[in-house]
């Protein structure tokens, strides 16, 4: 009789237990205990330290194994590894990572070949890794592992040859919405202040509440003596907070603004405060933002996300109630700013995905939006100075003194530069004496409203606002204010009985808008009578005339800002004229002619462009290109063209439209490590973008945590396009002029030259390192 075999006290083995799926989350996965292959020869196993097999060298010259070929054996079952976690590591980043970037990519210049031990054979029999997409998958996965303390691990293939297309949208909603999720109370104040744009030197967080709360600044200050090691500084700001000399004021304290909390019982059954969850952009944009939320909110409504989004929506009002208006995000030195008005569309679309058990409530809670937006659409977008009398055309121009202090120091150096010297001084001296009010210079004073509502726009920067913003009725924003009408006229008319009472007293802008209508002091107050359907369709119309008397060019067969001041058309060819599909203002003739004669335009291989190379004009070092014009394409863009597109019928177009992007977006995930960022040049294919800032979302080291909000969401909504064979087609990186042929662009972008297509040469193209010949672009699937 054998005798019996002893095994070290604690050891797990592969078949005691059920294995979690291939798939599950990193804390599913590798939450568990360490696991080990059963061996009559256990002594001899890797279980107390086991080296990953590495390539032998001999002398400058690396073995190199030969390719695995169609007939090779192939095993029966899942093939899985055993993997001994920080030296795997370290040898993966040693070989593979040549740039020193943390990161396995296409550029790097490593084998991309490693050889793993199974862990059938305790590790002695090994498998090759290869490829950029496994290598990098394999990287991931191991500093996945080591966040959950795993020494070692049993690592199923399968996690390295993933789906790219599965992965990345597993990814996005089991891990990145997560990441990205912020509360501002006790528990979450210190991740929430941290700022990444405050460059006044001070670390320690400072909390402004709004005032009318004393319930919320007694809790602020109850969290300040429980946790001295905070250092909080605990505000309360006045009834109006957003008075422009009020709000330079704090831009030498800046700090985060308090958000809507709910009242709940604590561990000790006292009633307590806690913050409600939201979701940020991510990066340098740790705070609530406003339209980032809407299409942040689309993709977590696509993911079941239902009460995170409402969460968001509640925040909304919050802001609208105590600073006035939905606030570009929730910093101090945003008070005076709002940015492109959705907060109707939102609430609609998540009404419609709550719970039908309490319909009652659901309707309660939608009341509460609706009227939030009739506030706001009110006191800010109908009202001077944002409205402009004469046309009934709204503009972005926010109140607001000096220089924005959320951008970076040395941002505004060439503007400032002439007028330093004209008074003697350096930039940061003059700087300080023209924001403290002491030097006054007019020019200056246009340049910065200007820019601030550049920045309210969303779109900061692009050509196409320079120095004349504050002046321009926008397509965009008409677009987004007719939406307004017809959602609140429509809700009030289906959900609640064609009346709603106003709670709030406020006044009511004039209708219809005239310069004599609004030099009249007299305003009616919001309480003055119910709101009914009538009125808000009246609006409606209204607008939708004024859009198409100052803003459509039949001749061009597209809609362009309008001039308030000069009184004429801006002929910049904008991408968001396509947002008047989504509103639904444009006619059907009007859509056949944006589609037949404009569409072409704006359409390269990732996707749509924000606008026109024509109209961006020539780039030089004196004028340098801005992130939101050609050749860079955004997500907001890509999903509201979508979205109007499939609502007047061109969903083929819609879908193409859709792939290009996705396309865009799987290849850099693929081929850089899991990247997803903020925007892409979508005619090189590249999310390596330098203009201003450069990208968000893109500096991780090892795996990505939380992608970037609004290109989560695109990649979400965009799947739920897709038909099968078209997602099928994308998991492969099949490129988009394979699946649809070339695009008819009719400018000279890549899709009409030799340009390179691959991502590969492209990135070398962008990192400036030569290659010796084009590569035709990729039609095949990379190697996961």
């Amino acid at each position: 009789m054998a005798p019996a075999l002893a095994h070290p006290a604690g050891i797990n083995f592969l078949d005691d237990q059920p294995r979690p799926d291939v798939n599950s989350d990193a804390a599913t996965y590798y939450g568990g205990q360490e696991q080990f292959s059963r061996s009559r020869t256990y002594s001899a196993s890797f279980s107390h330290g086991y080296n990953p097999k590495r390539l032998p060298n001999f002398q400058d010259e690396a073995y190199m194994r030969p390719r695995r070929m169609s007939h090779d054996e192939k095993g029966t079952g899942p093939r899985r590894f055993l993997i001994d976690v920080d030296e795997t590591i370290r040898v993966v980043l040693e070989q593979e990572d040549t740039d020193g970037d943390f990161q396995i990519s296409v550029t790097d210049a490593g084998p991309k070949l490693m050889a793993l031990g199974t862990a059938t054979s305790n590790g002695f029999k090994s498998f090759d890794i290869r490829g950029t997409y496994m290598l990098s998958n394999l990287l991931q996965e191991l500093a996945l592992a080591r966040d959950h303390n795993r020494k070692r691990i049993v690592l199923d293939e399968a996690r390295l040859t993933e789906n790219p297309v599965d992965r990345l949208s597993r990814m996005i909603k089991n891990s990145f919405w997560h990441a990205l999720t912020r509360r501002i109370d006790g528990d979450g104040l210190e991740i929430i202040c941290a700022d990444p744009k405050n460059r006044t030197g001070r670390v320690n967080p400072r909390i402004y509440v709004p005032h009318g709360e004393p319930a919320m600044a007694e809790y602020y200050r109850q969290v300040a003596k429980e946790k001295p090691h905070l250092n909080l500084d605990v505000q309360v700001l006045p009834p109006k907070p957003d008075d422009p000399h009020f709000v330079k004021g704090l831009n030498s304290k800046p700090g985060i603004l308090a958000l809507a909390m709910n009242e709940v019982t604590d561990s000790k059954g006292e009633k307590t405060l806690k913050g409600i969850p939201f979701v940020v952009p991510g990066a340098r944009f740790n705070e609530l933002y406003n339209w980032d939320s809407y299409f942040i909110s689309l993709g977590l409504l696509v993911d079941g996300y239902v009460n995170m989004a409402k969460g968001m929506v509640d925040h909304f009002i919050f802001e609208i109630r105590h600073y006035g208006k939905i606030l570009n995000g929730s910093r101090s030195y945003y008070l005076c700013r709002t940015q492109p008005p959705f907060l109707t569309d939102m609430a609609l679309q998540i009404y419609n995905q709550l719970d039908r058990s309490d319909m009652d409530a659901n309707r309660a809670w939608l009341k509460r939006a609706i009227q939030a937006a009739i506030k706001e659409y009110h006191t800010i977008w109908v009202a001077e100075p944002r409205m402009d009398p004469k046309t009934g055309l709204s503009r972005y121009r926010p109140d607001g003194l000096g220089i924005p202090p959320e951008t970076e120091a040395t941002h505004f150096t060439h503007i400032l530069e002439p007028y330093a010297q004209k008074h003697g001084l350096s930039v940061l001296e003059f700087s300080e004496r023209y924001t403290d009010g002491t030097i006054q210079e007019p020019e200056l004073d246009e340049y910065f409203l200007h820019d601030r509502s550049v920045r309210e726009s969303g779109h900061d920067t692009t050509y196409r606002f320079e120095k004349r913003c504050a002046n321009l009725g926008t397509i965009d924003l008409q677009a987004l204010l007719y939406k307004y009408e017809v959602d609140i006229g429509t809700a009030i008319r289906e959900v609640f009985d064609d009346e709603m009472e106003l709670e709030e007293d406020f006044p009511l802008s004039p209708f219809p808008p005239s310069p004599e209508s609004y030099a009249n002091p007299h305003r009616e107050s919001s309480k003055s009578k119910p709101q009914s359907s009538a009125i808000w369709f009246e609006r409606a119309e209204f607008r939708k005339q004024a859009i198409d008397k100052y803003c459509w060019n039949e001749s061009k067969g597209l809609y362009f800002d309008y001039d308030t001041v000069q009184e004429k058309q801006i002929l910049y060819e904008s991408v968001t004229a396509f947002w008047t599909l989504w509103a639904g203002c444009a006619s059907e003739e009007q859509c056949w002619k944006l589609i037949s004669q404009s569409l072409k335009k704006f359409e390269v291989l990732g996707g749509l462009v924000s606008g026109t190379e024509e109209s961006r004009g020539k780039i030089s070092l004196d004028r340098p290109n801005r992130q939101w014009d050609y050749p860079y394409a955004w997500p907001p863009h890509q999903i509201m063209t979508w979205v109007g597109l499939e609502r007047y019928g061109y969903l083929e177009d819609a879908q193409r439209l859709a792939y290009r992007f996705l396309y865009m977006m799987t290849t850099a995930f693929v081929d850089f490590n899991g990247v997803v960022p903020e925007k892409f040049d979508a005619v090189k294919l590249s999310h390596l973008v330098d203009a201003e800032y450069g990208n968000q979302g893109i500096d991780f080291k090892m795996v990505p945590r939380e992608g970037f909000g609004w290109m989560n969401a695109a990649y979400q909504v965009g799947l739920s396009f897709l038909s099968t064979g078209m997602r099928r087609a994308v998991s492969t990186c099949t490129s988009p002029e394979v699946v649809f042929g070339p695009a008819t662009n009719t400018q000279p972008t890549n899709l009409q030259t030799n340009t390179q297509t691959d991502p590969l040469g492209l990135a070398m193209e962008t990192l400036h390192v030569s290659s010796s010949s084009p590569v035709q672009a990729r039609s095949v699937s990379p190697a996961y």
